[in-house]
């Protein structure tokens, strides 16, 4: 953002500068600088601790953490490069770490705060009074996590990522730190790219929007249930189409019908486009790793000394005829369709 002096016949724009040229740092200078005058940022936040890290096995600190008005945490990753290196995934780490944190451990590392900066307040007056309320209210406190990323400028990644974040329910801004020069002195200029604050109602709106169409889609999907029977006998009620495969070789096996000939047609079965058993070195590493097949677990079917897996992943295009081929294989078996 370009800045001007005015003058009485023109506007004088100020020079450009960085924080590497003026020999500033994020935590000496910056960190310090922001957490003693965070409204140029927000003033609807309030700093509780800075070089944070009181959690296990890790030796990584948020540069200041925060409150909101909601009583909400509130993450502040600050850089001061020109790109902001990956402080997007960083800050969503911190983020995890401190999701869970309880009123008495934010009090006390409030406290700790107001003691290292010989700030004399009573941490858990001075959070109450900032939240509105009379008394603490413990289970209204963290309710979620926010994140502000403040840096020098951004790259197209982080800001992509940022937004694309935002649209699945995080709460993340990007704040811009332009620094200029007024003869000898440093101006810093404060803009929030992400969410535009002009346009911060409209982003909330299509947010909502897109999260409705998300569940839409959701919903569409079929969901519906399953139930298993042989000799007009209940063997399995009320399970996922995926599991079809499965209960069908577990019900043939439990039956004792699995000889030769039915194992040959179980392995030959066309009724879908994928093996129903599958040994373990015959799938793919895709297979493995997507569970396509349990192979992480037992093989489920054992014959003739080798273990089998039954495939899981069925869709409604083939659930049909593989219930029409199993019908007319084995007369005793039925299915029923069910509405979840």
């Amino acid at each position: 953002m370009a800045l001007y002096q005015i003058t009485e016949d023109s506007l004088c724009p100020l020079s450009t500068t960085s924080f590497q040229q003026e020999n500033l740092w994020e935590r000496r200078d910056l960190q310090r600088l922001l957490k003693a005058n965070f409204e140029a940022i927000s003033t609807e936040i309030m700093v509780i601790a800075e070089e944070f890290g009181e959690w296990d096995q890790s030796g990584r600190r948020i540069d200041l953490l925060a409150v909101d008005k909601d009583a909400n945490l509130v993450v502040i990753e600050l850089k001061r490069s020109d790109d902001g290196g990956h402080m997007e995934l960083q800050a969503i780490r911190y983020a995890a770490m401190v999701a869970n944190m309880t009123w008495d451990q934010a009090k006390n590392a409030f406290r700790k705060y107001l003691q290292d900066n010989k700030i004399d307040f009573d941490p858990e007056t001075k959070m109450c009074e900032f939240f509105g309320w009379d008394l603490p209210r413990e289970d209204d406190f963290a309710q979620n996590v926010r994140i502000i990323l403040a840096s020098a400028n951004f790259s197209k990644e982080i800001t992509t990522s940022v937004l694309w974040l935002n649209e699945r329910e995080l709460d993340i801004s990007c704040v811009r730190l332009s620094l200029h020069k007024l003869y000898d002195k440093l101006v810093l200029s404060v803009d929030q790219i992400i969410p535009l604050p002009e346009a911060e109602s409209y982003q909330i709106g299509v947010r909502q929007k897109r999260r409705e169409e998300r569940s839409s889609r959701t919903d569409q999907k079929d969901r519906s249930l399953l139930s298993v029977s042989y000799g007009g006998e209940v063997y399995q009620e009320r399970f996922r189409k995926s599991d079809i495969g499965y209960l069908t070789v577990k019900l043939l096996e439990d039956k004792n019908l699995i000889n030769q000939d039915v194992f040959n047609f179980l392995r030959e079965d066309s009724s879908c486009s994928f093996a129903l058993l599958k040994r373990f070195d015959e799938m793919t590493e895709t297979e493995k790793k997507y569970s396509k097949y349990r192979a992480n677990k037992e093989p489920e079917l054992m014959f003739e000394g080798h273990g089998y897996y039954v495939a899981r992943n069925w869709g409604v295009g083939n659930i049909q005829a593989f219930i029409e081929k199993m019908e007319s294989k084995f007369p005793g078996m039925s299915y029923s369709i069910l509405k979840s």
